[in-house]
């Protein structure tokens, strides 16, 4: 089987997660420099086979589009173009870098850990990749 990845899209950095090729656990993979993100997608997609890629998407707690959700959107728009033959997805990413933040507060992890953003992200990118997958179920 392929794998599915995640991506919590940043304006300076995204995070990327992706599941096993049995499609059962979600794990962050990395963050890349978001000016870097389309260069990192085609490499790792020579790499591995990826059947769907679900990108976050930003709203407030209201249920309104977050300020960058315009650039996300752009975003999945290009995604679609130069990788028609893989499905993109969005996934409601409300409250994940929340969830994130306590789930590597709880992990135990050191200060300097916990205000890595860069991590904050890639835990991101896994929830969001989690909340797809339960929603598929």
């Amino acid at each position: 089987m392929s794998r599915i990845m995640g991506i919590d899209y940043g304006t300076k950095r995204t995070g990327i997660a992706v599941t096993d090729p049995l499609q059962i656990i979600s794990s962050g993979l990395t963050t890349v420099p978001t000016h870097e993100l389309f260069d990192f997608i085609a490499k790792y997609l020579k790499e591995e086979e990826v059947e769907a890629i679900v990108v976050g998407e930003p709203m407030y707690p209201d249920g309104n589009p977050a300020q960058i959700a315009d650039q996300v959107k752009g975003f999945v728009n290009k995604l679609r173009k130069q990788y028609p033959d893989i499905q993109v997805f969005m996934q409601d990413e409300r409250y994940t870098s929340e969830m994130a933040k306590q789930i590597i507060l709880q992990s135990g992890a050191n200060r300097k850990k916990r205000r890595d953003k860069a991590l904050v992200d890639k835990v991101s990118a896994a929830l969001i990749l989690e909340d797809y997958l339960n929603s598929k179920q």
